[in-house]
């Protein structure tokens, strides 16, 4: 069989192909289809290194790959044809709704196989990838919006106009659908509209034409969009619709032409672009785009657009600044969406002149402007090069695991994924060359539409009003109604509290120069507050940090000098209370909003410990109090990052945990390094001596719960265990003030935790929670390793076998590791008594429910409530405490989702069960994080989720074979 080798890949690809292909080759006809077509021989090991998904879905349905093969599909360009008849014929065979999303999301699934299979392999062009995967969505809408409307005809009847002339809907496409350039996990953006008024007629109930189409545009929505075991067909997003989320879901054509005639912005006139009829009445839909028309491309050479389109771009700079999104191929600098703006900007400008700019392809309009003399070739070619290579790398990471990312990722595996899949041997080489494409794109891009240097009139003259109104000049109902007008909700109470921080004391004691820096600061702050979503509750939270440092003029200074650092300061403020009161207590985080770039790109764990060491090198040596100051403001400057990049949407779910966690291990291990290096001064270091002599004694830190887990959140506390591997004989340190070893390591572990948790004026590094050690509360401190392997073995209790699962070394000795290590493999690979343990877990969990679960009324709890987080824990525990015996690489991973991965591909958990549980616990985490920064607790409206809690109840009776 002539197969690419796969010894050829990388390391961990060729160890994890090499495990794919193992049982993957035994299913019937595989070997005999390889051999048989060695093209798809040769790809299958750079397809499968590539991306996950496909290796995971042709495990899954073994027969997938031989189908598309005999089908021809899957080494033959397809055409539009093909997919629509397959999507139609296989939707004459629903009976229900529940059928058809089946059906969607299987063909969906195959397609995306196909498609990436082609694409990694380099049996298909860029244009052709773009290409398929549009016209995967607009069949899917096509064929579902004809069958659901089918199925509403015998309730409803059929929509007429008063004429009595039947109506229908229509789909536009915008974004890169609309274009035509869809990506291989992109969202689609849609507008619905439905042709005119009037009444249903000839059904079993006569209802409007708006809440006909509007049943049928969420019909057609949940169809396309939910999330079910066989996944979803695309992500639907409506916000781009007239008026917003706040506005209807489908629009008549009247209302839809008024609306863009009297209120559309300049930023939808540029939305419009790309605007085409993807699904429905395609003659109707042509008539509404002919009349839009003019409102895109105006008949003369635009050049009243160029201020707005100015501004756009300052808000694509202001973005990239703002947000430190650096690593992302299409929001970032020399990214996918500069390119597309500037080819927008001619069209904008120039395309009511010039029909060849009428298109929506960026491929297509880029040549056009080289052709039309509005760009050098040399910038078209530069362009075009850039552009096909960032698509490229897009969807090189997404189809990694058919996520919806465009940031480069940190970690080795997937970075070597990308650039197998890019055609490089090693990362550096494609980031050199990805770097090269972004710094051409970023020169172009800043040639564009340079404005005249200039001062802001309206900007000057609003500061003059704020000026005013801080100094009291604006008094009573004129001050209530300027601050009425720039957004601000009860302006008495706003006014009240404006008047009470300049008349204040501290205020009032202010010396000359602190006065005239808080008055030239605080119109900027009143006037970017009013920017604002919520301006009089971002104003409230921004005054008390003014308060705070009123009399340290430096940061007065800071947030006066540095626009981009007030910016900053303004929209963390506005998004999260639970960021707010971080800098309020610790203004000295301030400083960490100068440079955005910074801000909003959490450095990974290297660069953390070199952080650290830096900030510790300023330390005076010995003093402990610096040590602690030290630490507390490196974290708290570190979570601020994260924070910063998480409400900005820079940071994926996954990675928040695990920079949080990343942020925890380095000030667990320095901590851990200035306590050693104390202890050591005044008793010398631990020794024992056993059959190999005089040793030095080992210490570790022991993470459980969620920094064992990789899953730390904004508040989690960490559950520690200490441990020491001393034994033998003599077991004493070897200074001037002898200790026995285990006082020494008792000691230790207080001053650890006293360095975590002490509170100072820089607050608190975490709180720590050492109770899961032996005998729990009762137990000492630290446990010698041989104890802690004695208890696991004999004495401990299931719950504490459940923590060990998610049990993992986060400091101290390599050796004492290794030995912890092969006790907790010894303690989870023994053979349990699986019905003993079905029990115990389950009795466990009902006890927990019992005591914890917050869950009342129309409240649901997360974490405790049924079919909330802490299920989906138990189930994974239950799964590898009952298992691992057998498949001892269960004990690979503390988390969560990797967890649910191996018991999945081990065959231990239904692969749609573990799909369904993946997204539930993404949901829920991912609401946990929000409501974190909020300050408020995991409890939500009864009504949420319950999709999510019934899936995860249906696969604990399952998996548990219990009732609930």
């Amino acid at each position: 069989m002539k197969m690419l080798t796969i010894s050829d890949l990388p390391p961990d690809l060729q160890q994890e192909v090499s495990g794919n292909l193992e049982g993957f080759l035994q299913q019937e006809g595989i070997e005999d289809l390889l051999e048989e077509h060695p093209g798809i021989a040769e790809s299958l090991g750079k397809v499968w290194a590539c991306s996950p998904f496909v290796a995971r879905h042709c495990c899954r349905y073994p027969a997938l790959l031989t189908d598309l093969q005999n089908s021809g599909e899957l080494q033959g360009s397809s055409d539009e044809q093909r997919i629509l008849n397959r999507i139609r014929t296989a939707s004459t065979e629903c009976q229900d709704e529940q059928a058809l999303m089946q059906m969607l999301r299987v063909i969906r699934n195959r397609e995306m196989v196909r498609i990436a299979w082609r694409d990694i392999a380099g049996w298909a062009a860029l244009p052709e990838t773009l290409r398929d995967l549009s016209l995967l969505a607009d069949a899917s809408l096509q064929v579902s919006l004809d069958w659901l409307a089918e199925k509403l005809t015998p309730l409803y009847g059929t929509p007429q106009n008063k004429a009595g002339e039947a109506q229908s809907m229509f789909v536009i496409a915008m974004g890169k659908l609309g274009a035509g350039e869809l990506n291989y996990s992109s969202d689609i953006d849609l507008i619905f509209c439905f042709t005119a008024r009037g009444d249903t007629q000839g059904g079993k109930r006569s209802i409007s034409n708006d809440e006909y189409f509007n049943k049928l545009a969420k019909q057609l929505i949940r169809v396309i969009n939910d999330i079910t075991p066989d996944g979803f067909v695309f992500r639907v997003d409506m916000r781009l619709r007239p008026f917003g989320d706040s506005g209807p879901l489908v629009t008549s054509m009247d209302a839809m032409e008024g609306y863009y005639e009297a209120h559309a912005r300049d930023w939808e006139r540029y939305a419009m672009i790309k605007a085409r009829i993807c699904a429905g009445n395609f003659e109707q839909g042509a008539e509404l785009m002919k009349f839009l028309r003019p409102f895109v491309y105006r008949r003369y050479i635009d050049f009243g657009a160029l201020e707005a389109l100015r501004e756009m771009k300052q808000l694509i700079n202001d973005e990239v600044m703002r947000k430190g999104i650096d690593q992302n191929v299409k929001l970032g600098a020399g990214g996918i969406r500069e390119i597309e703006f500037i080819g927008q900007v001619f069209q904008l400008i120039r395309g009511g002149r010039e029909p060849s700019l009428r298109l929506r392809s960026i491929l297509r309009i880029l040549p056009g402007l080289s052709n039309l003399g509005l760009l050098p070739e040399q910038t078209v070619s530069e362009l075009l090069d850039a552009y096909c290579f960032l698509r490229n790398s897009e969807h090189r990471l997404q189809q990694i695991h058919d996520q919806q990312t465009q940031t480069l990722p940190e970690t080795d595996i997937d970075r070597a994924r990308v650039s197998l899949g890019m055609g490089f041997t090693n990362w550096d080489d494609f980031i050199l060359q990805l770097d090269q494409h972004r710094g051409r794109v970023i020169g172009h891009f800043s040639d564009l539409l340079r404005p005249p240097e200039q001062e802001d009139e309206a900007e000057v003259k609003q500061l003059e009003t704020m000026s005013s109104l801080w100094h009291g000049n604006l008094t009573g109902s004129d001050a209530e109604q300027v601050l009425t007008e720039r957004g601000f909700e009860s302006p008495t109470e706003i006014l009240e509290k404006i008047t009470l921080l300049r008349e204040m004391r501290t205020t009032r004691q202010l010396s000359q120069q602190g006065r005239e820096r808080l008055d030239r600061l605080m119109p900027l702050v009143l006037d970017a507050a009013s920017d604002s979503e919520e301006p009089s509750l971002t104003l409230e939270r921004l005054l008390r940090l003014i308060e705070t440092i009123a009399r340290r003029s430096t940061y007065l200074t800071l947030l006066t000098e540095n626009p981009s650092a007030l910016t900053q300061l303004v929209q963390l403020f506005a998004e999260s209370s639970w960021v707010a009161e971080q800098i309020i207590a610790h203004p000295l985080l301030l400083d960490e909003l100068i440079d955005p770039r910074v801000l909003y790109a959490p450095p990974a764990a290297p660069e953390l410990q070199k952080d650290l060491h830096r900030r510790l090198y300023k330390c005076t040596r010995d003093d402990l109090e610096q040590y602690m100051d030290c630490l507390r403001h490196f974290k708290n400057a570190q979570v601020l990052r994260v924070a910063a990049a998480d409400i900005t949407g820079n940071l994926p779910l996954a990675e928040v945990s695990n920079h949080l966690s990343a942020i925890a291990e380095t000030t667990l291990d320095t901590a851990l390094t200035i306590a050693w290096s104390q202890m050591r001064m005044k008793h010398g270091e631990p020794c024992f001596e056993d059959d190999d002599g005089v040793q030095l004694a080992g210490f570790i830190i022991i993470a459980y719960g969620k920094l064992g887990g990789l899953e730390l959140g904004y508040s989690s506390d960490l559950d520690l265990v200490f441990l020491h591997d001393s034994h033998g004989r003599n077991q004493v340190t070897n200074g001037d003030r002898p200790l026995d070893n285990n006082v020494f390591f008792n000691r230790l572990g207080q001053r650890i935790i006293n360095l975590m948790t002490a509170i100072t004026a820089a607050g608190m590094v975490y709180e720590v929670d050492p109770r899961l050690r032996p005998n729990g509360a009762s137990g000492i401190l630290v446990s010698s390793i041989e104890s802690f392997c004695e208890y696991q073995l004999e004495k401990a209790w299931t719950w504490e076998h459940q923590a060990l699962v998610r049990a993992r070394v986060v400091a101290g000795n390599p050796r004492t590791t290794e030995r912890f290590r092969a006790i907790r493999s010894q303690v989870l690979l023994t053979p349990p008594d699986v019905e003993q343990l079905r029990l115990d877990i389950i009795d466990m969990r009902e006890k927990m429910r019992q005591e914890l679960n917050r869950s009342k009324g129309d409240i649901f709890d997360l974490k405790q409530g049924l079919g909330g987080i802490t299920d989906i824990e138990f189930m994974v525990q239950y799964g590898v405490l009952r298992w691992a015996h057998a498949y001892p690489e269960l004990l690979t991973w503390t988390d969560n989702l990797r967890l649910l991965d191996d018991l999945a591909r081990l065959g231990l958990l239904n692969h749609a069960d573990s799909e369904q549980l993946r997204e539930a616990y993404f949901a829920y985490r991912a609401i946990t994080h929000r409501r974190a920064l909020q300050n408020r607790k995991a409890l939500v409206d009864d009504d949420n989720f319950l999709d999510h809690r019934q899936q995860v109840v249906r696969i604990w009776n399952e998996f548990m074979g219990e009732t609930q």
